[in-house]
């Protein structure tokens, strides 16, 4: 069986960083594969939109890791899978979330430190075995996969900065092999977190960090930059503004601007595995 751990790992240098592309099926991961992405990424908002539900909806742990899978087989892209907080509160259902993603085919996967669907966060200790139980079963995997560690309070509001910081730093000496921290302050703030871990630190493009150019990432330290499902909400302003056209207003114009049918076959047959 192919292993694509390993060339997953390899793109992740930090002050380096790639562009970890956030598809929602398999068209969309064909067209990035296709357009130059390094890397897919699973975003849970934007398979929930797929399902007909908001950002926040969880959908559960086999279908994320089905989704994930269908990923998988649509390129041959390394693909991530955000498996938000492991789909359980204990350490044990974490580690069993791990050993399930490795099947279904994944390169790396995130683990985050919020008690879902609250916005709380785990208390800091709890949040730090949670990740050692998943390091400890990404270990005992018959392949690599990278395990990058969410500390996501700062961007719920369950901790500051400087909190989350401390517990990237846990997180790294619990074995973590990436870390992140999303939707901090400031690039300043992205800066700090680089240079307070060893590890690779993944950064989000998103909201007001999508004018951030690569460069600026590449200047902070950042090892990999995602999206989160922040195209996939590109796609769908698209359909509103053109929703608004027609249903409000009797115009069809927004339409005139889609690509081709046939650009659009010619990628999804260049992203096919």
């Amino acid at each position: 069986m192919h292993d694509p751990g390993p060339a997953f790992r390899a793109l992740h240098v930090p002050g380096d960083p790639f562009i970890l592309a956030n598809a929602w099926d398999a068209g969309s991961a064909r067209v990035l594969a296709a357009l130059g992405a390094r890397a897919l990424g699973t975003s849970s908002a934007a398979h929930a939109f797929t399902l007909g539900l908001p950002d926040g909806a969880h959908v559960g742990r086999d279908a994320a890791l089905e989704h994930a899978s269908e990923l998988v087989r649509a390129t041959a892209l390394p693909v991530s899978a955000d498996l938000e907080n492991g789909y359980g509160d204990d350490p044990e259902s974490v580690a069993e979330t791990v050993r399930l993603a490795c099947e279904a085919g994944v390169a790396g996967l995130s683990i985050e430190d919020i008690a879902l669907p609250a916005a709380d966060a785990y208390p800091f200790e709890h949040a730090v075995e949670r990740i050692r139980a998943a390091v400890a079963a990404a270990r005992a995997l018959p392949r690599d996969v990278v395990l990058l560690a969410r500390a996501d309070g700062v961007m719920t509001g369950a901790y500051d900065v400087a909190e989350g910081i401390r517990r990237l730093q846990a997180f790294e000496a619990a074995g973590a092999d990436a870390l992140y921290l999303p939707l901090p302050p400031s690039m300043d703030d992205v800066a700090r977190i680089c240079a307070s871990v060893s590890a690779p630190v993944n950064a989000l493009a998103a909201g007001p960090f999508a004018k951030v150019p690569l460069a600026e990432y590449a200047r902070t330290g950042v090892a990999r930059v995602s999206l989160g499902s922040a195209l996939a909400r590109a796609t769908h302003r698209v359909i509103v503004e053109a929703a608004t056209a027609m249903f409000e207003h009797g115009g069809f114009e927004p339409l005139a601007n889609g690509i081709a049918g046939t650009r659009v076959d010619e990628l999804l047959e260049r992203g096919s595995p």
